[in-house]
């Protein structure tokens, strides 16, 4: 089973964590990926219930498609930190940044979920996909879902979420493929992105700047 994880487009809100639309940048760059995903026929897409994730998998895959809506593969929880700036954040939780500059292993969110937490509730839908025999799945979901899941999958365990990549782009691709005979799941391509390639203006290094 290929299981294809896709970022969501860029939200139209800098505040952490909060459920709105897809800003005008993040309908841009989820045109240039279904552009790139032309094609392609999963047999099963699976949302998050947030938004923005929901709006990212119409424009790729049209709004006639059917979308399986999971509540598990929602964005890790920010806890105390949702609806924040990430400058009113800095100030508020230094420990927590200083902790995640190291990579520290299981780091939980202020008030909020950690990786582990994040990994034991999707990996449940990732069972239900392997488990109903489909051959291509995708899971249009949000960058803390994916580097747990990744690093959980691939056997480093989820707690090593920040290991897996700095940060991902919006409507980047992960393809992790599931082997039966040997009941694991191997790393095919992690935070591509090359659909965004010549648009410096609809990455995170833009996003960070504005």
């Amino acid at each position: 089973m290929r299981l294809i994880l896709i970022r969501h487009g860029r939200q139209s809100s800098p505040l952490c964590n909060v459920n709105v639309d897809l800003s005008e940048v993040g309908r841009c760059q989820a045109m240039l990926l279904a552009e790139r995903l032309k094609g392609l026929v999963p047999d099963r897409i699976y949302t998050s219930a947030l938004t923005r994730a929901k709006q990212t998998a119409e424009i790729l895959f049209g709004t006639d498609a059917v979308f399986l809506e999971r509540e598990a593969l929602n964005e890790i929880s920010f806890g105390d930190m949702t609806g924040e700036a990430d400058s009113r954040n800095a100030v508020l939780f230094p420990e927590y940044f200083e902790a995640k500059k190291r990579k520290a292993e299981n780091l939980r969110m202020p008030g909020g979920e950690c990786p582990t937490e994040v990994f034991d509730r999707a990996v449940k839908v990732v069972r239900e996909a392997v488990t109903s025999g489909a051959e291509t799945v995708v899971f249009v979901t949000h960058g803390g879902v994916i580097r747990a899941l990744t690093a959980g999958l691939l056997g480093l365990g989820a707690g090593q979420m920040l290991r897996i990549a700095d940060s991902l782009e919006h409507t980047s691709v992960t393809e992790l493929k599931y082997s039966e005979e040997a009941d694991c799941f191997s790393l095919e391509r992690l935070n591509d992105a090359s659909h965004l390639e010549g648009r410096p203006e609809l990455s995170r290094n833009a996003w960070a700047k504005g």
